[in-house]
């Protein structure tokens, strides 16, 4: 099994459309806005995604954030953001990173897998420590995060915080 994370790529293919059209467009928290999305505005919406981990264009709200694709054998199952710094929102909500896999590999520990990778690609960034948070009944979640090193840091309105420590 050939694995690899792979940064947005402004000719990202039909392979990555399809699994985007394939994760909802909100699911515990994770918001997939490429969903429901026309083939011939894909593009576009790389082009907003490349733009914003390099932070152009950015909402007021917003920080900058690289979009990650685990291929799994050249195949698109999963992808990540990694934002590249905080803001009091994403400290609520949100964190550092935010990953899910496509609903048709889900339970094959892709999840595991992406995050790990994820956690690598923040560390070659510079950055010391990451933030996630997850939604308190979202045990495969809560799993994924603990096995990679998250450490709980507070449980508020049904919310988890957890801090890994990128050494």
């Amino acid at each position: 099994m050939e694995i690899a994370l792979r940064e947005l790529d402004l000719g990202d293919g039909r392979d990555v459309f399809e699994m985007l059209q394939e994760i909802p467009p909100e699911e515990n928290g994770f918001m997939n806005s490429a969903n429901a999305l026309p083939f011939e505005q894909f593009p576009g919406y790389l082009r907003k995604q490349r733009e914003s981990s390099e932070g152009i264009h950015l909402a007021e709200n917003r920080v900058p954030q690289t979009i990650y694709w685990l291929m799994v054998d050249g195949k698109p199952v999963g992808f990540g953001k990694l934002r590249h710094c905080l803001n009091d929102s994403l400290r609520r909500s949100g964190g550092n990173i935010g990953y899910v896999i496509r609903p048709s590999e889900r339970g094959k520990g892709y999840g595991n897998i992406l995050l790990k990778e994820l956690l690598k690609a923040a560390k070659d960034r510079g950055m010391s420590e990451v933030l996630l948070t997850v939604d308190e009944h979202n045990t495969p979640s809560r799993k994924v995060i603990e096995a990679n090193g998250g450490v709980l840091a507070s449980l508020s309105d049904g919310a988890c915080s957890y801090w890994v420590r990128l050494l």
